[in-house]
């Protein structure tokens, strides 16, 4: 991906870390902007979760270089200016919301106005109920809640919306975009590629330890030629199938669906033999499909 004049918040060169006879990362050179959100996917062993334990002081490099906001990663420097939130934290079951943001925000020399964090994660109406009394998916919004208190600059994010429901995805999604605008880079994993699509402004995958692609979402998913066609019509599977471009074909409830590398072609072929077809779509490649495309290449 091309570098940009943005500051680097993160700036890995180099990073290799080995586990006995498991090369986590090998050789991972990479730079986390401020003010944008980089997502950060792959497989399961792919070096996610090594590479973001490095970022948080909670290991070190084998070789390579590595800094969390200009310091070293785990440092004072560098925990005062990142907020994270990982995938489970063990918070005091007695303590109510209010007393834990309290309580995380006066590790910050100029922290948010806990009312204000409140507000932004719709948790004011359960600010005096027990964490162990929430549920999952309240837990959730408080734990992001306790991320931004400090103000980040560094937003460090491990399945942020795991277990909130649709309605709650939205506000955490409107949240982490709105303090990416302000200026924090943040630095997302997830298995929710809609989550990725919707939210990243940068995608990296990592295979093997290793960086096998560095681009927008927008630009992953046009290296994938294939679109999908959708419609209402009397063709059968059999006759889609000769279709030319036609990479497969199958029948959704009333609706036919068609796999293509040309969509142009399939399209003109498909209203000769039916020119009363409705209901037409026409979709690109989603950026799972992108991915999946990306990692088979990888493993060829």
């Amino acid at each position: 991906m091309k570098t940009s004049s943005l500051p680097l918040v993160i700036d890995a060169q180099r990073v290799s870390r080995r586990f006995g006879a498991v090369q986590a990362l090998s050789d991972v050179t990479l730079g986390i902007e401020a003010g944008r959100i980089t997502a950060l996917l792959g497989p399961n062993g792919a070096g996610k979760t090594s590479f973001v334990n490095l970022v948080l002081g909670r290991g070190r490099p084998d070789s390579g270089s590595l800094s969390t906001l200009g310091a070293a990663p785990g440092s004072a420097l560098a925990r005062e200016g990142s907020g994270v939130m990982l995938q489970s934290a063990a918070l005091a079951p007695q303590l109510c919301l209010r007393e834990h943001l309290e309580l995380h925000a006066g590790y910050y020399a100029q922290p948010l106005a806990v009312d204000d964090v409140l507000a932004r994660l719709d948790l004011t109406k359960l600010s005096n109920r027990r964490y162990g009394a929430l549920s999952g998916g309240q837990q959730r919004r408080l734990q992001l809640a306790i991320a931004i208190c400090g103000k980040p600059r560094l937003l460090v994010l491990d399945e942020p919306t795991l277990a909130l429901d649709s309605e709650s995805r939205r506000l955490c999604w409107a949240v982490i975009r709105e303090l990416a605008d302000a200026g924090t880079a943040v630095l997302l994993t997830t298995h929710l590629l809609d989550e990725a699509q919707s939210l990243a402004d940068r995608v990296v995958l990592l295979a093997g330890g290793k960086i096998v692609a560095d681009a927008t979402p927008d630009a992953l998913r046009a290296r994938v030629a294939e679109q999908q066609i959708r419609c209402r019509s009397g063709v059968t599977i059999a006759e889609a199938s000769r279709l030319p471009a036609v990479l497969d074909a199958g029948r959704d409830a009333d609706h036919l669906s068609i796999r293509s590398s040309d969509a142009a072609a399939t399209l003109r072929a498909l209203f000769t033999l039916d020119p009363r077809l409705s209901e037409l779509e026409v979709a690109r490649a989603s950026l799972e499909d992108a991915l999946d495309h990306l990692l088979q290449k990888e493993a060829a």
